[in-house]
């Protein structure tokens, strides 16, 4: 066992595991030499290249886990949902889902090991190339659908939300489609190798937690029912921007729950019902690390002091390691949080 998943099991362990999302990314040089030879979505749809950049990171982190470098869009391919990254402006869906015909034409389900190949071959080689636990992941639903809907990103999602409460039988169609697809994308990925999968719900934020009870929960949990099966692979289950849907995230699923920087760790840990109950992931201000080494340390030390050393605390940043940051920072922030958890 690794630290990384004896953590997930909440398990004793000599040290606080690290891991961070978007640990391979525009920081690194090294991910920039290959990105200007190829674009993103090459990069994504050719194994060799998605792994040697997940390999690339945490060799360069000194990280206790990999996550296998893709994109949480590319299941729109099977699905029938063209996309593409425009430069400088980030994901473009060429024809929004706005209407029912548009569901109506979606499948019902997919081959995820036939249609997403490339990443299941690219897990299969980062397996063999790394000597930490590899990661697998996926969208949840309800960002998927979002991103689906709105065409791009948004910042208020009035076209999601138009369809979720204006048609809610349109809505339940979508999002059940959606679930199954990820649910199959999980399992294939598990069956590749992947020796935990977290599902990205990164703009659920946006939703009060009736909401989500209603129109999301039973999405998700859709997928935790289908991800039962995987007895030792471990599922982190990770939103942002609202703290008040960690205790209904926690209710549908995860042996993991991922925090942001918006709330105290030990308090969302006392919300989820504390260390007895399920292992945490997070959660320092990404923004810390740009700022100087020493802020960023005792940033780290308080995020520590809040998990109170109990098993099931798996370090991460609240978010993703964003573009400007450095990786000699980066590194000093992993190296100190195994320094001074080190038993």
């Amino acid at each position: 066992m690794s630290a990384f998943i004896d953590a997930c099991w909440r398990e004793p362990t000599d040290h606080t595991p690290i891991w961070l999302m978007r640990q391979a990314g525009r920081y690194q040089a090294s991910y920039q030499a290959i990105r200007s030879k190829v674009s993103f979505l090459e990069l994504c749809k050719t194994p060799d290249l998605a792994c040697q950049v997940t390999v690339d990171a945490v060799e360069q982190l000194g990280v206790d886990a990999a996550i296998i470098f893709a994109d949480i869009l590319l299941i729109l391919d099977p699905l029938g949902v063209p996309f593409d990254f425009e430069k400088g402006h980030g994901p473009k869906i060429f024809d929004p889902i706005r209407t029912n015909a548009q569901i109506d034409e979606m499948p019902d389900e997919i081959d995820a090991e036939e249609s997403l190949d490339y990443v299941m071959k690219a897990i299969e080689l980062a397996k063999d190339a790394l000597d930490v636990p590899l990661i697998g992941f996926s969208a949840a639903p309800f960002t998927l659908a979002a991103y689906a809907i709105e065409g791009g990103g948004s910042k208020n999602y009035f076209e999601t939300k138009k369809i979720m409460y204006g048609d809610e039988g349109a809505w339940k169609a979508l999002m059940t489609k959606i679930a199954d697809a990820l649910a199959a994308y999980l399992l294939a990925q598990a069956d590749a190798g992947a020796d935990a999968l977290q599902l990205f719900d990164s703009w659920v934020g946006c939703l009060s937690p009736g909401d989500y009870d209603r129109y999301v929960a039973p999405y998700t949990e859709r997928i935790f029912d289908a991800l039962d099966e995987l007895d030792d692979v471990p599922v982190l289950h990770f939103g942002t921007g609202n703290p008040e849907l960690l205790g209904p995230m926690a209710e549908v699923g995860g042996d993991v729950i991922g925090v942001d920087w918006r709330i105290d760790l030990g308090d969302a840990w006392d919300r989820l019902g504390g260390p007895e109950e399920v292992a945490v992931q997070g959660n320092l201000e990404p923004a810390m690390l740009l700022a100087p080494p020493d802020v960023m340390k005792k940033a780290a030390d308080k995020v520590l002091e809040s998990a109170g050393g109990h098993p099931g605390h798996i370090f991460n940043l609240g978010h993703g390691i964003m573009p400007t940051a450095t990786v000699d920072q980066v590194r000093q922030l992993v190296d100190h949080v195994h320094e001074v958890t080190s038993k």
